[in-house]
């Protein structure tokens, strides 16, 4: 499988310099029923208005790999124990707003068991809603976003993925 390498620029805040990268790992994850799990984000902040969907996921930690960032981040946020079916690629992304470079690690992964979700980070006090949706679903969400200030990094960052996510269920025998 083809993976995803982007590298994509902050357009929405002005550029005055990074400070830092931050090494993020990030899952798609299914259900039972083959439906994506998305975080529903509502709030306010230096940002602006929040009010997208996107992927489970953050920062690895000092001594933590992708992978196990990945399933601890999972753990946290959305409350399951998950397994890594498969890399997806890389997104570099900028958040100018907070002078952060993002290297973005994409998976596709599944439920293993529920576990609750135990927010832990200040990113997760935006967590509206969990919720799982049909890939066509998904793509809708997507696609109707608010595609300007931080919607728009998100959109960008996340959009191409879900489609290939599209193709990888519609080729594969995961339907």
């Amino acid at each position: 499988m083809e993976v995803i390498d982007l590298s994509l620029h902050d357009t929405e805040y002005k550029n005055v310099g990074y400070t830092h990268t931050r090494l993020i790992a990030r899952g798609f994850v299914l259900n039972e029923e083959n439906k994506i799990c998305l975080l529903h984000i509502v709030g306010d902040d230096d940002f602006g208005h929040r009010d997208y969907y996107e992927t489970p996921g953050g920062g690895v930690e000092d001594g933590e790999g992708l992978r196990e960032a990945l399933i601890r981040e999972l753990d946290e946020e959305i409350g399951y124990e998950c397994k890594i079916l498969s890399y997806l690629g890389v997104v570099y992304d900028e958040y100018n707003l907070i002078k952060r470079k993002n290297v973005n690690n994409y998976f596709l992964c599944s439920i293993v068991k529920k576990t609750k979700p135990h927010h832990v980070s200040y990113g997760d006090s935006f967590i509206e809603e969990i919720c799982f949706f049909d890939i066509e679903e998904a793509i809708q969400k997507y696609e109707a976003m608010n595609k300007n200030m931080v919607q728009k990094l998100v959109y960008n960052r996340e959009y191409p993925i879900l489609k290939k996510i599209k193709q990888i269920l519609k080729d594969s025998d995961l339907k």
